[in-house]
């Protein structure tokens, strides 16, 4: 039923069809830009449109950018010779948050996924490829530790070994404020593989 009128249900259904949002969140979203000042609807418009007209992929990493190489990537005291591997920019951001990875990256922009139909071809792994062609020393896998995630890791340690070039994969375990009783037998298989010592 339509208790809005057009305008109104169609901006709704509009913001419901983004991720994470449904019915009651796009709703809210909607009633909130209606009663928004008429210029800041427009900033908002326009900042839409100019992202979706401007940002592209990193010639050099695949993160998205609106330049032709990412600040990351330009940045000349980043260690060039240590790449990165991330499923997508958002695990990217979640590194440069912490403040310690001073290497470089590589967004593969998804995981294979035979279940989804996601290839190798799929992802940016053939972009990966050919950066390996230059000065690199080691390649850190940090793709997730779910099934999808796994299988990344394991292709491209198999692409990459023969190669020379050192292959890393991130730890993962225990997290802090978890109890070990309800933690997973692979996670604290893990856990124990990456003891380091004290």
């Amino acid at each position: 039923m339509d208790y809005y009128g057009s305008q109104m249900s169609k901006l709704i259904e509009q913001l419901s069809s983004l991720p994470g949002i449904g019915g009651k969140s796009a709703q809210r979203l909607a009633f909130h830009i209606v009663h928004m000042p008429k210029e800041r609807v427009e900033q908002l418009a326009g900042a839409i449109v100019e992202a979706r007209n401007n940002v592209r992929y990193c010639s050099q990493c695949c993160t998205l950018t609106d330049q032709e190489v990412c600040p990351i990537c330009s940045n000349p005291n980043r260690d060039k010779k240590t790449i990165m591997v991330v499923e997508n920019t958002r695990d990217l951001a979640a590194y440069e948050k912490t403040g310690k990875y001073e290497g470089v990256y590589h967004v593969l922009h998804g995981a294979i996924s035979p279940m989804l139909g996601i290839g190798p071809g799929d992802i940016r792994l053939k972009e990966l490829m050919q950066r390996l062609q230059g000065d690199v020393d080691e390649v850190i896998i940090a793709t997730n530790s779910s099934l999808e995630g796994e299988t990344t890791a394991m292709y491209i340690s198999k692409l990459i070994k023969p190669t020379g070039i050192k292959v890393s994969r991130i730890a993962s375990g225990v997290p802090v404020g978890g109890d070990l009783e309800y933690i997973d037998e692979v996670t604290l298989l893990r856990a124990l593989e990456g003891r380091v010592e004290l």
